[in-house]
């Protein structure tokens, strides 16, 4: 047996990163994450695994986020029963946040479930629940950066920062290949790079001379300006003001780890010196309220005194616990900042607070992350007239505003940069976690750097191969194929039919109250009925 790695995530789509390493002496998982985005390709969250999960020996994860961690309670449900390594700083933000997965998806399948007995239909179980995402936290065991470790017989790894969020890394693995001319293949899994400049971090870290270097292309087609920390305050400084003006609430989509945690720490900060007046300012997650005790635990990673004052809190930010808390701002019409989960309005308290402000004119909603096409948040930013909330319809008169400068992920410019510090890379460069236009862009500017095209990789979506051959890395067939079929594989970069239909349904609704008479919305139902019949 030979050396190889299965893309079973990440590959052609942002989400669901998780990669299996074959080797002459067992199996390695790198991540177990969540798929997100559209519904088609979030359905691979309920299948079965691509490969054997009581086969693995150990599985090495990058960093908290769910796209990384969010299938490690199924893997662990599915018969993993091995060591998880992680960072302590990713332990600890997993204790809260593979629990609140669970509980997330127990409520959505209750909803559904209650659709469904309505309709007549099946009832159907949750990815994983509440308690065995709290079971799966036993198995995960804390390494440090910097140092070789013995992961399983045949495999040493070392962590080192990856400057993304509290805790990420990028991973250093040699290899035992079992071939006496090449004993020893070396590999770098980038995680999620971070960018230069970036609040509480040092920027990624690492060493060179690999054999394969695997690495993300979130933003690997464009090249953002570089802002100072005094710039990217100004920057979130004016949107406050604007919306401010403008005399709705502000609404802030936010991920729970990290994101939230830099725009309390500049909105604390702003209002501290007085470049703002104290706004009141709502933490509605739980989850993120959790995850700010992780960050004032671990300060001194972030480059401040373990004993100072916490960054994150004042007088004005209030952290709302309860469903009652939450609903009650639903009663304020203005002058708050609202930031709520999730940062791609897919789930969470955020969905209320949209409903409750997105047709007024005066309300703003800022986004500060990525949005997964096909989500709420990237048809917002779209431009789209109203969107589909809870099965309700919500017209949007919002206005909408995107600040880019909270990025978490490296741009092209950076990706090049880092990976320029990695040489030299001897085999190959795989290029993953991007969507299409991203990955061709990033491997175009890696080749015009003097790298060679054939050894470029951009695999598909569970696409296994051969790292051993002396002339590179070599595709090895399967009778099994991608997960997801063909047509929607073209799809996971952008709408799928789950979109589609609920643009219809819209459509539909506003032709109906717009015919003139009964007989006119008659006539459109029956040419409705004629064509899908």
């Amino acid at each position: 047996m030979t050396v190889s790695v299965k893309f079973c995530g990440a590959a052609g789509t942002v989400t669901g990163s998780c990669f299996l390493l074959s080797h002459p002496g067992g199996q390695v998982l790198l991540d177990c994450g969540m798929f997100q985005g559209p519904k088609s390709l979030r359905e691979l969250n309920y299948g079965a695994f691509p490969f054997d999960p009581r086969r693995i020996d150990c599985v090495l994860l990058t960093h908290a986020h769910i796209d990384h961690s969010g299938l490690l309670p199924k893997l662990c449900r599915d018969g993993f029963a091995r060591k998880i390594f992680a960072t302590a700083e990713t332990r600890a933000l997993l204790r809260w946040m593979l629990p609140d997965s669970g509980a997330i998806q127990e409520m959505e399948v209750q909803r559904l479930n209650r659709r469904n007995a309505r309709r007549g239909r099946a009832s159907v179980e949750p990815i994983y629940t509440r308690a065995q995402a709290e079971a799966s936290l036993r198995q995960i065991r804390p390494v440090r950066r910097d140092v070789w470790i013995d992961v399983t017989p045949g495999v040493r790894a070392r962590y080192v920062d990856a400057g993304h969020i509290l805790g990420a890394a990028s991973i250093e693995l040699a290899v035992k290949s079992g071939d006496p001319k090449r004993p020893i293949v070396h590999l770098l899994f980038s995680g999620d790079v971070g960018p230069q400049g970036k609040a509480f971090s040092r920027g990624p870290q690492g060493a060179s001379d690999f054999d394969y270097l695997v690495v993300e292309a979130t933003y690997g087609d464009r090249d953002r300006q570089r802002v100072s920390e005094a710039g990217r305050r100004a920057a979130l400084r004016r949107e406050v003001l604007a919306a401010r003006k403008a005399g709705g609430n502000l609404l802030i989509p936010a991920f729970a780890v990290e994101r939230t945690q830099e725009l309390l720490h500049d909105l604390v900060a702003l209002m501290a010196e007085g470049a703002l007046p104290r706004i009141p300012v709502f933490l509605d997650s739980p989850l993120a309220s959790r995850a700010t005790t992780v960050f004032e635990k671990y300060r001194h990673r972030l480059g401040m005194p373990r004993r100072a004052d916490s960054p994150f809190r004042a007088t004005n930010v209030h952290f709302v616990e309860t469903v009652e808390q939450s609903k009650a701002l639903g009663r304020l019409s203005a002058g708050a900042i609202i930031i709520a989960g999730s940062g791609m309005c897919e789930a969470g308290r955020i969905r209320y607070h949209l409903e409750d402000n997105l047709w007024r004119p005066e309300a703003t909603v800022l986004f500060v992350g990525y949005q997964a096409p096909g989500t709420i948040g990237a048809l917002l930013k779209q431009g789209v007239s109203s969107v589909r909330i809870h099965g309700q319809e919500v017209a949007v008169r919002a206005r909408i505003r995107d600040l880019d400068v909270y990025s978490g992920h490296a741009d092209r410019r950076e990706l090049l940069a880092w990976i320029a510090s990695r040489l030299p890379v001897r085999r190959g460069i795989f290029i993953t976690h991007g969507e299409g236009p991203a990955l061709a862009s990033l491997k175009d500017s890696i080749v015009e750097t003097g790298y060679d095209r054939s050894r470029v990789i951009i695999p598909q979506l569970d696409q296994t191969f051969e790292l051993s051959p002396p002339g590179g890395a070599r595709p090895v067939r399967s009778a099994e194929g991608s997960r997801l079929k063909p047509q929607a594989e073209a799809l996971v970069a952008g709408k799928d039919w789950h979109n589609d239909y609920a643009a219809l349904v819209l459509d539909l609704q506003h032709r109906l109250q717009g015919s003139a008479d009964e007989g006119s919305r008659k006539k459109l139902l029956g040419r409705l009925r004629r064509a899908i019949g």
